[in-house]
């Protein structure tokens, strides 16, 4: 875990006095003494306030993909802000981030602005809701949506104890303060089981107005769907008039630069965006087929924000998504990402260690296992607590990840061979130090 400096304790008691628990979301909570704090970031890394750098892969929890700071975003965004930020009517950013977008995502026909994740995926089920006529969502076990009372179920966090066995599950409430009348409108499945999906289908499907899933489980080890899983979803949806939506908030534009309609060749009728589109600004997009976002109107669903499609996050976003696609942030990411996931493979094999790296180049977990999980609970039998003595070593040595088993590893362009080559050399020392060596 972090080993805070004097002046980074010092901020972090101030931080306390004022904010609950000294941050501004749980899941930046490490500790009472190993909450990070941060007081500078260029490029792939991040500077406490002691002054120590830290190779950064958690980029900001994925949004980060170009580099913090980057020059061409901030460029952009400074220019754009010289002729005002927020309208109360369109602007060019925002129907360039748009048409950017429809051009990138296949499957994509419209889009509407966000500036969050969590506001993308409330949408996206009151879009489904207000299309379908039905009221019931299903989502699955593992799986994040966002901060809203409509999908805080069953997310990596739960407690396993409390899902009920595999064959049926139950909801798990995420939060106090979550009505017990919303346990009505939500259905709970296994990830990767077609038959178990197949079966819930058969009673309910009919009932049932979106399927949300993240294409790759971001907030459970990147756990990748099994192959054909996403095209039989895409089947029963079909089957039973139920719109599908692909939660590509960590995916989208990280994967590749089409998301996971690209990567998968699957494609779903509502998509979520946020994080990567805006190298860390905040922006999210809602986007869709042409007759299911055109219920998004006046008297039908209703859609608003103040801030969506601001001047800022719009004119970042467009500097980002240009750059994505101009080829060389997928060139490098890639290079890069193969090399560490090649490299810690290699490093687990050479100490006998069981265990592998699942997900892909810009965005991949590692597992300690004899056989890869296919899902969430199977996640729970893995090493995790080796894990973490891995990752704390890691973050103890500068090295900013996730020590607990769960989280991805997020790669940026800026990430070069010299941070490849110290991060393995300080994960084969890791593993040492774990195994006691």
């Amino acid at each position: 875990m972090p080993i805070l400096g004097t002046k980074s304790r010092e901020f972090y008691e101030r931080a306390k006095k004022v904010i609950p628990y000294g941050v501004n979301s749980n899941f930046r909570y490490w500790s009472e003494s190993e909450t990070p704090v941060m007081a500078d970031a260029r490029d792939a890394y991040l500077y406490d306030f002691d002054g120590n750098r830290y190779i950064d892969y958690r980029m900001g929890f994925g949004p980060v993909i170009l580099g913090h700071n980057d020059p061409l975003v901030t460029q952009r965004v400074v220019e754009a802000i010289q002729h005002g930020i927020t309208y109360a009517a369109t602007q060019e950013y925002e129907v360039k981030v748009a048409e950017r977008i429809v051009e990138m995502c296949p499957g994509v026909d419209m889009v509407r602005l966000a500036n969050t994740g969590s506001e993308c995926t409330m949408h996206a089920i009151r879009l489904a809701r207000g299309y379908t006529g039905r009221d019931l969502i299903l989502k699955f076990e593992g799986s994040y949506h966002g901060a809203h009372d409509y999908v805080l179920w069953s997310t990596a966090s739960a407690q396993l104890n409390r899902m009920g066995d595999r064959d049926h599950p139950i909801a798990y409430k995420q939060s106090w303060g979550i009505p017990e009348l919303m346990r009505q409108l939500i259905e709970i499945c296994p990830w990767n089981d077609p038959e178990a999906l197949g079966e819930l289908l058969k009673q309910k499907g009919e009932q049932i107005a979106a399927i949300i899933i993240e294409p790759v489980l971001g907030n459970a080890a990147v756990l990748m769907p099994r192959p054909g899983y996403l095209q039989f979803l895409r089947e029963q949806c079909d089957q039973y008039g139920i719109v599908l939506i692909f939660d590509e908030v960590k995916t989208g534009f990280r994967i590749a630069p089409g998301g996971a309609g690209e990567y998968f060749g699957v494609l779903p009728d509502i998509s979520t965006f946020a994080k990567a589109m805006g190298n860390g600004y905040p922006i999210a997009a809602v986007g869709g087929k042409r007759d299911i976002m055109m219920h998004i109107a006046p008297g039908k669903v209703f859609h608003g924000g103040t801030y969506t499609g601001n001047v800022v996050s719009t004119a970042a976003a467009d500097a980002t998504l240009e750059y994505i696609q101009s080829g060389a942030v997928f060139k490098q990411i890639n290079h890069i990402g193969t090399r560490l996931k090649a490299g810690f493979e290699e490093i687990l094999a050479r100490h006998s260690l069981p265990g592998y790296v699942s997900g892909t180049p810009g965005m991949f977990a590692l597992i300690l296992a004899d056989t890869p999980p296919i899902d969430w609970r199977e996640l729970h039998n893995t090493n995790l607590e080796l894990h973490e003595k891995i990752g704390n070593y890691l973050v103890e040595h500068y090295i900013f990840m996730e020590p607990d088993g769960f989280e991805p590893w997020f790669l940026c362009c800026d990430h070069t061979d010299a941070d490849a080559d110290l991060t393995l050399q300080l994960f084969d020392e890791a593993v040492k130090h774990a195994l006691g060596k």
